[in-house]
């Protein structure tokens, strides 16, 4: 059995997404989360500056004698996710490639259509993990940026957020996709919005839980489970403003956050 904790990145909330589901399928094990707050959001960012960013983040969960480090935000993911697999010694797993798997088994025509921020859009990260799996796919990328402000501002579900969704999908309605991929942590708490503007015919892919089967795989493989018996723990650390993240971290996870403590991220 192995105690230590499970560590998780994101670049602000919206990796509570991920920390939801490790919960559901994994729940013996201890995490840690970090949330790069004072820097959110990634999306908009260098790839150089993601990549640093990304080994501070994990350079801190290292430090919490972490045993797997999960890159939760799906910028980082596509950004950085070989470089730290090649750097740090415990298995660092992203969010892209459980996302790709999820698309390609639900897709029926192979018109796939993947909205997140303009960095992951722009690296074409989840195109050509759909490719590896299904060369024939007609993917369609579309960034949504202002769907993180708000859901971090807890708009999901007004008016605004229906105005704001109907303007970003009508490119992906327009050519008559059968899957869309939800490639951003905060995604997930506008399904239902996504879900009515798209209509019944198109399947939603929440790469979080994908992700969370796939950690459980590698826990097994390398013999790094905890104890089934283990009452879990839940530690979470943020770069700023540690009230908010109570506050709106609270209805990603379905539950009170409390042992939030702020950390100077800078000194990773």
């Amino acid at each position: 059995m192995d105690r230590r904790p499970i560590g998780v990145f994101d670049s602000g909330i919206g990796g509570l997404t991920v920390v939801k589901e490790i919960m559901k399928i994994l729940p013996e094990e201890d995490i840690v989360y970090f949330g790069d707050t004072a820097r959110v959001p990634y999306g908009s960012k260098s790839r150089d500056t993601i990549i640093k960013f990304a080994f501070q983040d994990s350079r801190f969960l290292l430090s919490k004698n972490v045993k797997a480090i999960v890159v939760a935000c799906n910028t980082a993911s596509a950004m950085s996710l070989g470089e730290l697999q090649e750097s740090i010694e415990v298995p660092v797993i992203g969010v892209i490639k459980p996302g790709a798997h999820a698309a390609v088994r639900a897709s029926k025509t192979g018109r796939i259509g993947i909205i997140g921020t303009e960095g992951t859009i722009g690296s074409r990260a989840y195109e050509n993990a759909i490719k590896k799996l299904y060369p024939e796919a007609e993917i369609i990328g579309h960034p949504c940026p202002l769907f993180v402000p708000l859901v971090e501002e807890g708009w999901a579900g007004t008016k605004v957020s229906y105005l704001v969704a109907e303007e970003y999908l009508k490119p992906l309605k327009d050519v008559d996709i059968d899957t869309l991929v939800m490639g951003c942590t905060h995604y997930p708490l506008l399904t239902r919005v996504v879900g009515d503007v798209m209509g019944q015919d198109v399947t939603l892919i929440n790469p979080a839980e994908e992700t969370a089967l796939e950690l459980k795989e590698i826990l097994m493989e390398k013999g790094l489970q905890n104890d089934p018996e283990n009452n879990p723990s839940y530690r979470y650390y943020v770069s700023d403003n540690p009230d908010k993240f109570s506050r709106v971290g609270s209805n990603f996870l379905n539950r009170d956050i409390s042992n939030i403590q702020k950390v100077d991220i800078e000194k990773y």
